[in-house]
């Protein structure tokens, strides 16, 4: 009951129940005129806004750049007192709350939602706080948001027709962070470098298992997040959007993750590296969320869940804007002399919250299929209890941060990822020897098949050695000594796990381009061998341990090669330099 009490703020919809009064009709969404069966096309979408625009000086529409679809991408500004100024949001000390939408675009749910947002905020419906500026992507995902279809979510309820998970490039534009291949991606970093966002909400529905909750939250895994951020969120903001919610009638519950069992035992919070979206807003120090509507609830009750919830974030924010404020710019000024950066987390198994988890009781029968055991859920045994939530992360390896970066003018794309996240690069107005760190790439696995585009690299190895390499004018300089310090580190160090190694943007250095003939080679390393103390008595030694190695004269000659002055010295070396 009380949720449908708050639904009274959702215009044509609910007034066809009687609940409200009708807003103006020429801003009643297509879900609420199909009653909550429908979700809008992109032409619609962009077309609301437009209109809404053209009435309203609290209303501002912005270009954020051109997507792989060739349309632009959009981005709509709300402000009760109508200034966009963002020097101004600063000196006033404004909440930026940054809302993206369908970024899979067969999750369209915060796209109605939004659309009914923006039209109460405007037409005084409800009251956006002075104090906070919001920020909406209404359509991020515009490839597939125009690929519209009824079948692509084969589990999911509802709406009617929805677009589709892949961009124009068939995507995943949120496993697209960090390697920053879609068009899409590119624009909406410059624009959170430009905003900074405080909050950063990314509208999303669930898969996996059934329960009763219809809506679930993904929060930045907070000792990740670090800092004073990472505690006020766990400690407080997010505590504070639950209860919120509940007043509502929504009992939220993080996010389910485990996808591979029932989660009647509870689950591990789920890990969200810089490819995802609340991932890369951690580098930053934002507040980072991921609300997850039910799949399995219809689609209209997951749409004005998604409405609520909004709104929890807006009143949240408002009252404790000042301390939000507060923890981004302690933690921003902390991040300036952190020397240590954990690259990898692993769950705490000792540690967990406990949570208040309403599911259905699970079972399994044969499949009308195959006749084998299959999982299903009965609805008809609801449940509340207890459960275990794994929400604590250990820090693994970790690296200290260079005073500075140096990368050769070669590796535009890697630059243009920089500048797209707002980093400050120089470039040498001159020729110059520097003494750098090199890392030498010892070894690394390749996934055995494409993942967006690319074959991820894992479990890197390096040995680091200090040289003097002669750089050249226009090479790129970038001190650390800013606030893209955290992104820095954690996409140009070759270990990191989303880090553009990873992400196949240096393989060019591990291929060897040069070799030699052996039967010309064959006299040459005999005088090298015959004129080097050293390298003999290696190439006994290794003779001697490995008896495979001292039966193979091709191995032998190899080992001479790479051990002399003929071999090339940048194969495998990292081409991103340290300055300790």
């Amino acid at each position: 009951m009380k949720r449908l009490l708050y639904s009274t703020l959702l215009g044509l919809l609910l007034c066809q129940e009687g609940r409200a009064s009708a807003p103006d009709t020429s801003f009643i969404t297509p879900f609420e005129v199909s009653k909550g069966r429908q979700t809008a096309t992109y032409e619609e979408a962009m077309s609301f806004y437009k209109r809404l625009f053209a009435r309203h000086r609290t209303l501002m529409i912005g270009d954020v750049g051109i997507t792989d679809a060739g349309l632009p991408l959009r981005a709509v500004y709300y402000t009760a007192d109508g200034n966009f100024k963002k020097e101004d949001w600063k000196k006033a000390n404004k909440v930026v709350v940054l809302i993206n939408n369908d970024i899979h675009a067969g999750e369209p749910d915060g796209v109605d939602a939004s659309m009914m947002l923006i039209r109460d905020a405007v037409t005084n419906r409800i009251q956006v706080p002075d104090n906070i500026v919001l920020v909406v992507v209404p359509m991020y995902n515009i490839g597939g948001a125009l690929n519209r279809n009824s079948h692509s979510r084969a589990n999911q309820n509802g709406p009617e027709s929805y677009g589709f998970r892949g961009n124009a490039k068939n995507l995943d534009l949120n496993r697209d962070f960090t390697k920053c291949d879609a068009a899409e991606t590119q624009g909406l970093e410059e624009l959170f470098a430009r905003l900074s966002p405080d909050i950063f909400i990314d509208n999303h529905v669930s898969d996996g298992a059934d329960y009763q909750h219809i809506m679930t939250l993904l929060a930045s895994q907070h000792d990740k997040l670090g800092g004073e951020v990472g505690e006020y969120m766990y400690k407080t903001l997010t505590p504070l959007l639950y209860a919120d919610m509940k007043t509502k009638g929504y009992d939220m519950v993080p996010y389910v993750s485990d996808f591979n069992k029932t989660p009647d035992n509870g689950w591990r919070e789920f890990y969200e590296s810089p490819r995802f979206a609340s991932g890369f807003a951690a580098l930053f120090q934002t507040f980072a969320y991921v609300p997850e509507t039910h799949m399995l609830k219809p689609f209209k009750d997951r749409v004005i869940a998604t409405y609520a919830l909004m709104n929890s974030f807006i009143k949240v924010a408002s009252e404790h804007a000042a301390e939000i404020k507060q923890a981004r710019a302690n933690d921003k000024a902390a991040l300036l002399t952190k020397k240590e950066f954990p690259l990898e987390w692993t769950v705490d198994t000792t540690r967990f919250d406990t949570i208040e988890f309403k599911g259905y009781e699970a079972g399994y029968k044969p499949s009308k299929i195959s006749g084998q055991p299959r999982l299903y859920y009965d609805r008809n045994k609801p449940y509340t209890k207890k459960v275990p939530f794994y929400n604590h992360y250990i820090p693994g390896k970790t690296v200290t941060a260079p005073q500075a970066y140096v990368i050769p003018k070669a590796w535009v794309s890697v630059i243009s990822c920089l500048r797209s996240n707002g980093v400050h690069i120089t470039r040498l107005s001159q020729d110059t020897i520097m003494k750098v760190t090199a890392y030498h790439i010892d070894n690394y696995e390749t996934i055995g098949h494409p993942y967006e585009k690319h074959y991820l690299h894992k479990n890197v190895q390096v040995t680091p050695g200090t040289i003097n390499m002669k750089f050249t004018e226009g090479d790129y300089f970038i001190n650390t000594n800013q606030g893209t310090r955290r992104y820095l580190v954690e996409t140009l160090e070759p270990t990191a796990p989303d880090g553009f190694f990873a992400w196949n943007f240096f393989d060019g250095i591990l291929q060897q381009k040069e070799g030699f003939s052996d039967y010309v080679f064959e006299d040459i390393a005999a005088e090298i061998v015959d004129n080097n103390t050293d390298l003999r008595k290696k190439l006994a030694e290794k003779r001697k341990q490995d008896p495979e190695f001292a039966k193979n004269g091709a191995v032998q000659l190899e080992f001479v090669y790479r051990n002399s002055e003929y071999f090339e010295p940048s194969v495998n070396r990292y081409p991103v330099y340290r300055i300790d």
